[in-house]
């Protein structure tokens, strides 16, 4: 694809690559907090990372975001740069982009409570609207590439941080609103898995049209957008043959052959009953898509357009290819029986578990040697405007996401590994309630201010170009 590289150029003559295997230093590095892991599960006293202060902790960030980058800079991508400057300008964004740095600070901990199939990186963005099996909206997570079996407890504190900081960022809250905020997303997290717990219907719920509340069937209302004008709107040539070249679409219709093969062995590894609105999936263009997310700029992703029914360019569909990586989390988490697999296969099976009605389109395909994730692109794909909440509507969000979070979590037993009830396991390990709202709030106040000091630190770097290079070892 793109060559034997794997890279696909961009205008200005950088090449948008996939990250390559980890050299042998951060390959040290991630063995080694792999056993350090295993080391404070078993109540070893020792210092992690989390406990690090001035100029041991700005090193430690920054030693941090040039491993979880490396290949990027060391390839001089375009996104790497992109990403960077994004992230010095936007705390909020600092804290998405930053997965790794925060769940170091994690390494270990919560090895006493119950394990799921988490999300790995739950925020106020990482919920929304998506097509389920059918291709009809429903809404709940949407963002798999850190997915692992982890304590649920991470889960609820990553989200619960991403609430906390984009709240004082998008809105401006106060710390008293925003301890309410992080109160109403664990509080619909835990009476969401209170109600399986009793009634066990998590396999058969899921949030449409008809049965969100009024801020999720807004968000509904406002993502709905019919197929043809999406289609021709944003991405169809004039001919509709193809996509048309932009500052985000970059054609690459040589490679139309393989990711013809790539879409062939996606039904077959799935046995895709193809639907009546894919054709034939007959793949009829493809480009890279550039810009596109946060903790994933640089890594290549790629649209394919199949052919629709009608053949006239007004049902087509888009099927997106994302490099898939090691998740954050690995090597950090507690040990656990349990394992979801490795790259693409393991955000598959993470989707699988925690989104029972999803796209039927989400799977993961190798190209080249490459790991890929593929998921449908569809006209109502879209997440929440944070900038539209109001104070009430920002509670009435976090108590829904909390909810949509539960259901993912909930179904850690029934479509994935976990051997054991998690729902009453979990209500237990929650209690008292009042005492683990009051546990989790406090590490998300600590969290946050620990991570606007690390973004001053990466700041300082970064204007003195510091993720210009990788950490080197001089003998």
């Amino acid at each position: 694809m793109a060559g034997k590289h794997n890279a696909a150029s961009s205008d200005d003559g950088d090449r948008i690559t996939t990250d390559a295997a980890p050299s042998r230093v951060a390959e040290g590095r991630v063995e080694s907090l792999r056993r350090l892991a295993h080391r404070i599960a078993g109540g070893e006293q020792v210092v992690p990372p989390v406990l690090l202060t001035g100029q041991a902790r700005r090193e430690h960030v920054r030693s941090t975001l040039r491993e979880d980058h490396a290949a990027r800079i060391e390839q001089r991508s375009y996104g790497a740069r992109e990403k960077f400057d994004a992230l010095a300008g936007d705390f909020f964004k600092f804290f998405r982009g930053t997965a790794l740095l925060f769940y170091r600070d994690m390494v270990g901990q919560d090895s006493h409570m119950p394990t799921v199939m988490a999300l790995g990186d739950v925020h106020p963005e990482n919920f929304g609207i998506m097509p389920d099996v059918n291709g009809a909206p429903i809404f709940g997570v949407n963002d798999f590439d850190e997915t692992i079996y982890a304590p649920f407890t991470w889960d609820l504190k990553r989200g619960a941080v991403g609430f906390w900081i984009a709240a004082r960022q998008v809105a401006g809250m106060k710390r008293k609103k925003r301890r309410k905020l992080v109160v109403a997303f664990i509080t619909g997290y835990l009476d969401a898995m209170q109600a399986y717990a009793e009634r066990a219907t998590e396999k058969n719920d899921a949030y449409r049209m008809d049965n969100s509340p009024e801020v999720i069937r807004r968000l509904f209302r406002e993502a709905w957008e019919e197929r043809r004008e999406w289609l021709w709107d944003d991405y169809l040539k004039p001919s509709g043959r193809g996509f048309r070249p932009d500052d985000e679409l970059q054609p690459l219709s040589s490679e139309i052959g393989t990711f013809q093969k790539a879409v062939k062995r996606l039904a077959k590894a799935k046995g895709i009953d193809v639907p009546d609105r894919a054709g034939e999936l007959r793949v009829k263009d493809v480009c890279v898509r550039h810009g596109q997310g946060t903790a994933s700029l640089g890594l290549p992703r790629y649209y394919v357009l199949i052919e629709g029914p009608s053949k006239d360019a007004t049902d087509d569909l888009i099927i997106e290819f994302k490099r898939a990586r090691r998740s954050a989390l690995d090597g950090l988490t507690p040990p656990s029986d349990f394992h979801a697999g490795d790259k693409a296969e393991r955000i598959l099976h993470g989707q699988t578990v925690q989104l029972a009605h999803g796209d039927v389109f989400y799977g993961a395909v190798e190209i080249d040697g490459e790991s890929f994730m593929t998921r449908e692109r569809a006209p109502f794909r879209d997440d929440i405007d944070l900038g539209e909440l109001s104070g009430k509507t920002w509670k009435a969000y976090a108590r829904v996401c909390g909810a949509a979070l539960a259901q993912s979590h909930a179904l850690s037993d029934d479509l994935g590994e976990i051997d054991y009830d998690v729902e009453p396991a979990i209500v237990a390990a929650a209690s008292p309630r009042d005492l683990f709202i009051a546990d989790i709030v406090r590490f998300t106040e600590e969290a946050a201010d620990r991570l606007k000091s690390d973004h001053a630190f990466f700041r300082e770097d970064h204007a003195n170009a510091a993720f210009d290079r990788v950490d080197m070892i001089f003998l």
